[in-house]
């Protein structure tokens, strides 16, 4: 199969970048969102071939479109949540509807319906959610039963049913839904303007007011045995699981491109902002507080989006666990990054006239949509449980000899502090064992939060060590480096400190013990340097955001 290079690539984004600027400006934003209107004459502009073909990227060329690769789907992601989060759900909401039909569907079922997305430059929703069946797929209660010929063969299925918090819900051409066949849960297209079926009023959200949000209802809706996707029962489940780790780093770019905007247009007020004799952005309390420690994390987040990509574009589906990092990484970080850009702002920030008070009111989603954070906390830790278990607590012991060897390569990215935090991590996981401390639901929560932020930090280290830059980054590897050290300092102090807090609180461990056994004093010592290279990465951002 063919596929989109990097120069390509750019020049998609680049097109993207052209025509929000031609045509979607603030103001016209902020009227839509006055109104919580999907912009919807613009969204299938946005679909036209001639000018983007945005929804194309999903589709294989064989149907019509692109066949993007991962890595392709989420640097649009991100540049999409640069320019508004609920235009960016409206689009992805079309990629998440096809999902079904991309990993389950027969090639007949995918040259019709794909040939008519493309052609036809149609919306498509996901319908999986209901009342008592968020991420907990298995409590559906939506229906399909059998309609059988005279002959007594199966001629097609009726819906009953309802389903809530559907993007694309009131306006989409084709649904996606998700129903309890006699076979077991399977994935159903289902046309607007079915009889029996029906949207419900379009949803008054906090943010994303640019996304159409509504509820589905079905009543005895009539569909033919061929809109079965894959034409077997039962593989409703396996079908949503197999593109967990795609679509949440979906999610996860979304949550960087956010955040990179709020904390841009942070920066850029801090340029012209004079306070006590100077611009905002030579003030070192400001740029360590609210600036810099965010760019440092976005270049974590994009390392591990990048990452996790590049493996799911090797090997198609899995990588749940991943995924699961990505989101909570990325996401609460852009959130974190928008509170604190209104912070910069002062008064501007809680204003309307800036973008920075929406952007923190769009983003907030990316914590609860695709699974809420505390969802992927437990799939963290879930998984990351059972590879600790299967390796006799190995698993992190493996990973810091990997970063000690980094370490002797390149001893300039932080690689032995952040190999000390993922012994602390095995440490701490072990301790949990023993004391059967994972009984409690909140250290399973921040057992999650530890090793998401762990794994974050040891990939950018690790490809901070090798050299890597990351696509779409602005910075240069020395500016890298300084950042690796910094994060891998403070990740391994984290993990140390909040780790003995969690067992010490949780269980009954002897706390001086348990601080020689995380290394705790080694990890101290470590810290030294830090606020030098966050001063360096605060003068890098002056130098690249200089008017």
């Amino acid at each position: 199969m063919a596929k989109i290079d990097v120069t390509t690539r750019n020049l998609m984004l680049d097109s993207l970048r052209h025509y929000a600027k031609d045509n979607i400006s603030f103001n016209f934003i902020r009227e839509h969102d006055a109104k919580n209107e999907i912009p919807l004459p613009l969204l299938k502009e946005m679909y036209d071939p001639k000018i983007l073909g945005v929804h194309l990227l999903l589709i294989p060329i064989e149907y019509g479109g692109l066949a993007g690769s991962t890595t392709d789907i989420y640097r649009v992601c991100e540049e999409l949540a640069r320019i508004d989060l609920g235009i960016a759900t409206s689009v992805f909401a079309t990629f998440l509807g096809s999902d079904p039909l991309n990993v389950g569907g027969t090639e007949a079922q995918k040259a019709k319906w794909f040939g008519k997305i493309a052609k036809e430059q149609l919306l498509v929703a996901y319908g999986a959610t209901e009342a008592d069946a968020g991420s907990d797929l298995v409590s559906l209660r939506t229906r399909a039963e059998h309609v059988l010929n005279p002959d007594g063969t199966l001629k097609g299925y009726k819906i009953t049913g309802s389903k809530m918090w559907i993007s694309n819900g009131g306006v989409a051409d084709i649904y996606t839904v998700l129903a309890i066949a006699p076979g077991g849960p399977s994935w159903f297209i289902v046309e607007k303007n079915t009889p029996g079926f029906t949207s419900d009023a379009h949803e008054d959200k906090h943010g994303i007011r640019l996304s159409n949000t509504a509820g589905l209802s079905f009543d005895d809706v009539y569909v033919p045995v061929e809109n079965l996707i894959g034409l077997k029962e039962g593989q409703g489940l396996l079908q949503a699981q197999a593109v967990f780790g795609y679509t949440r780093l979906m999610v996860a770019a979304f949550g960087l491109g956010a955040g990179e905007e709020a904390t841009e247009t942070a920066i850029h007020y801090a340029q012209q902002r004079i306070q006590a004799g100077g611009p905002l952005v030579d003030k070192q309390g400001y740029m360590l507080k609210l600036i810099t420690p965010h760019y440092i994390r976005f270049e974590a987040a994009r390392a591990f989006i990048d990452n996790t990509a590049k493996m799911l574009d090797d090997n198609n589906h899995g990588f749940a666990t991943e995924g699961a990092i990505a989101k909570y990484y990325a996401t609460e970080e852009g959130n974190n990054a928008a509170e604190h850009a209104i912070q910069a702002l002062g008064g501007f920030g809680y204003t309307k006239e800036f973008s920075v008070e929406k952007i923190k009111r769009d983003v907030k989603i990316t914590m609860i949509y695709e699974g809420t954070n505390e969802v992927m906390e437990m799939t963290i830790y879930r998984g990351r449980w059972q590879e600790h278990l299967k390796s006799r607590g190995q698993y992190y012991i493996d990973m810091a000899a990997q970063l000690e060897a980094a370490h002797a390569k390149n001893p300039n990215v932080g690689a032995d502090s952040m190999a000390l935090g993922l012994k602390a991590l095995a440490k701490v996981l072990e301790e949990c064992r023993l004391q059967k401390l994972t009984r409690h639901q909140f250290i399973t929560f921040k057992l999650g939060e530890l090793i998401a932020n762990a794994e974050v930090a040891a990939v950018f280290v690790k490809r901070c060590a090798e050299g890597i830059v990351t696509e779409g980054s602005r910075f240069d590897i020395g500016t890298l480096q300084a950042m690796s050290r910094v994060l891998g300092r403070e990740c391994a102090f984290d993990i140390a400190t909040r780790g003995l807090k969690y067992v010490i609180g949780a269980g009954t461990g002897n706390a001086a013990q348990l601080s020689q056994d995380v290394n705790l004093v080694e990890i101290e010592d470590k810290m030294r340097g830090t606020i030098e290279d966050s001063d360096i990465v605060s003068a890098k951002l002056k130098e690249i955001f200089k008017k």
